[in-house]
């Protein structure tokens, strides 16, 4: 398997793909190695993966070095990834115990009722490309912290940051038999889906997702899945700072060059405000420096996957067919790599691919809108639902219009973030079941009531 970067187009690896020999193989060590790690005190566990977010922070200059020559994300952004990956092992390490431990819920003279977090067993993470560190923290760190082995497929297109992950669990003290990496694209994945395993958690697309669920739903096994979004952001008219509101949710839409789930993906700006929102956010667009990832002080750096130019390229001619007006950029950059320009669309209708279909590129259509009633509609006219955003002085206006939204994720005055201590999920076509928090990590647990007479 060759591992291009993005950025030139040039091969800087050549990896030997795992076959379904080698994953039995590897599923078979994990398989031995559970059973004694579940039954490490909660406190070495802990003690482990705090030791591997130490060794990140020692290396993230390495970390994010080779990020970026894969994924072709700035190197500010890859930092800006480990240690945010770093955050939430924080958060996961210094809870497990809380919440993991058991609980008596009755107790009185000859009786006691209780509950007792087992492990799952061996999970399957199969992961994604675009924050690498950051959703594979969400799977395989409490999984690991609640004593689960984990068989963990990086994306072929992040597989070098897989092994470096592999790499610094080990150095930290997690036994070869409790963690294992599978090398591969999709014939390694649907080898996965064939294996006898205790759960599976993917982050990814809704088409795979949902062909993933299909497959192991006969398995009765737990299945999480975090898939996309088209994450709508409302501005209401009483807005005061509307510069620095255009410059926040403008990084809210390109961050990361737009790849990720929970970007902002499509813009309500009530008509009060809309001339000057716009004209400030193109300008903060167009103020975007675009170049080579390892430049200092580039913003917008390579797409990760080639074959998203074409659907950008798509939802821009398929707008501006239906009568969208383009302000900036709508085309691929020629020359090497995979870059394409920050584009801004207006005069655009729910009716355009670009504010219903996932983007996942630095694309963003922005439509005038009467007032909040018309907002919600819009809003809430989607198949996905993941995050929603609502930027307003009034936290009563904002809560009333988020409440009423089919979402996991609610923000007021602020867009794209996740926190570890706040559950991760989605809704409909962004999947189901939740990451992070004491959600997330009962996620990998399996509850036994014990009822005790004596």
């Amino acid at each position: 398997m060759k591992i291009i970067n993005p950025a030139d187009g040039k091969t800087i690896a050549n990896l030997k793909e795992d076959s379904k020999k080698s994953i039995e193989k590897k599923l078979a060590l994990l398989r031995t190695g559970q059973k004694k790690w579940a039954s490490t005190p909660i406190k070495k566990r802990v003690a482990i993966i705090q030791k591997f977010s130490q060794l990140l922070a020692d290396n993230i200059e390495e970390c994010a070095s080779v990020l970026t020559s894969e994924v072709g994300k700035p190197l500010s952004q890859s930092r800006g990834e480990v240690n945010g990956a770093r955050n939430r092992i924080k958060w996961l390490s210094e809870h497990v115990e809380q919440y993991v431990s058991e609980e008596i819920m009755h107790e009185e003279t000859g009786l006691k009722e209780k509950i007792v977090y087992e492990p799952l067993g061996v999970i399957c993470n199969i992961s994604a490309w675009n924050y690498p560190y950051l959703v594979g923290t969400n799977v395989f760190i409490p999984a690991l912290l609640t004593g689960n082995a984990v068989l963990y497929k990086p994306s072929e297109f992040a597989t070098l940051t897989g092994l470096q992950i592999e790499k610094y669990l080990k150095k930290a003290g997690v036994p070869d038999d409790v963690f294992q990496v599978v090398i591969g694209a999709r014939e390694a994945g649907e080898i996965l889906l064939t294996q006898t395993l205790d759960g599976y958690y993917f982050t990814g697309s809704y088409n795979t997702g949902n062909y993933i669920y299909q497959k192991v739903a006969p398995k009765m096994v737990p299945c999480q899945l975090e898939l996309g979004g088209k994450d709508p952001l409302y501005v209401a008219d009483d807005v005061a700072d509307i510069k620095a509101v255009a410059a926040g949710t403008a990084d809210g839409a390109f961050y990361n060059n737009g790849q990720s789930c929970c970007s902002v993906e499509r813009i309500y700006v009530h008509k009060k405000v809309y001339d000057k929102y716009v004209e400030e956010f193109v300008k903060e667009v167009k103020s975007y420096k675009i170049g080579a990832p390892t430049e200092d002080g580039v913003y917008i750096g390579a797409l990760t996957r080639p074959a998203q130019i074409e659907v950008l390229e798509k939802q821009v001619k398929d707008a501006v067919k239906k009568g969208a007006k383009l302000l900036t950029g709508g085309k691929r950059i020629a020359g090497k790599g995979n870059y394409f320009e920050p584009t801004v669309l207006v005069n655009v209708t729910n009716k355009m691919a670009v504010m219903q279909e996932e983007s996942f590129g630095p694309i963003i259509g922005i439509m005038k809108v009467n007032n909040d009633e018309e907002a919600l509609k819009l809003m809430q006219d989607t198949a996905y639902g993941l995050t929603a955003a609502v930027y307003t002085p009034s936290q009563k206006r904002a809560e009333k219009m988020l409440a009423q939204i089919n979402s996991g994720t609610a923000y007021w005055n602020c867009c794209d973030r996740v926190s570890g201590g706040l559950p991760w999920s989605g809704r409909n076509h962004s999947g189901f079941g939740a990451t992070l928090s004491v959600a997330g990590l009962r996620a990998f647990t399996k509850p036994k009531a014990y009822h005790l007479r004596g």
